[in-house]
């Protein structure tokens, strides 16, 4: 009896996140002059770097969120203080990673519509539009211009109804269990990335070798 093979897959679009799939997290330098800037223990500092960190991603602009830093760690930065905070921010998260980069430049020309679906401020997304890094991508979504993060269900539909794309032709990759299982939920093709070799396994799963 003859072997049926498999059907194709309806995979059309691609969805990728950025930050610690296609970037690398801000190195240790990054992160120790961040640390002495602000002028508090580390432990401080990120519990409040993160706390509103969402707020940021969402479109807070980014004097209002380092103002919030500032308050819960009670420090008070003065203009230059704060202007050298931002920018080693912003920086410190431009470092891509060489083995997702080397994955990207093999897809880009396969046939595959590229999109990027990251939460990031403003000012992050601003660098992120003209990275050549991201040139082959038809389409960058940011939270900052949506007004909301994944893993709110309304933004997956926004790149969604953006795109023209059904859920069951896009696949999905973020580093972030919480915002795959949301993509999941609407039927989208997600994969948790965890590693290139991972994510290039799904990748010619659904597309085939490249």
């Amino acid at each position: 009896m003859p072997i049926t093979p498999p059907a194709p897959s309806p995979v059309t679009t691609v969805v990728f996140d950025y930050g610690e799939v296609i970037s690398v997290p801000p190195p240790e330098e990054v992160r120790a002059k961040l640390e002495r800037l602000s002028g508090a223990r580390p432990e401080e500092f990120w519990a409040a770097y993160w706390a509103e960190r969402r707020a940021y991603d969402a479109g807070v602009p980014a004097s209002e969120y380092w103002g919030r830093v500032a308050g819960r760690i009670g420090a008070e930065w003065d203009a230059a203080r704060r202007q050298e905070i931002w920018a080693a921010d912003v920086g410190g998260w431009l470092y891509a990673s060489a083995a997702s980069v080397a994955v990207l430049d093999r897809l880009a020309g396969h046939g595959a519509r590229l999109a990027l679906l990251s939460n990031a401020p403003s000012d992050i997304a601003g660098a992120l539009r003209a990275s050549p890094l991201l040139e082959p991508f038809d389409a960058l979504f940011f939270s900052c211009d949506v007004g909301v993060c994944k893993p709110d269900a309304a933004i997956y539909t926004h790149v969604l109804e953006e795109l023209g794309a059904a859920p069951a032709e896009t696949a999905f990759i973020d580093d972030r269990e919480e915002n795959i299982l949301a993509a999941k939920e609407l039927g989208i093709d997600a994969h948790h990335y965890a590693g290139t070799a991972d994510m290039e396994a799904f990748l010619t799963d659904r597309l085939g070798p490249f």
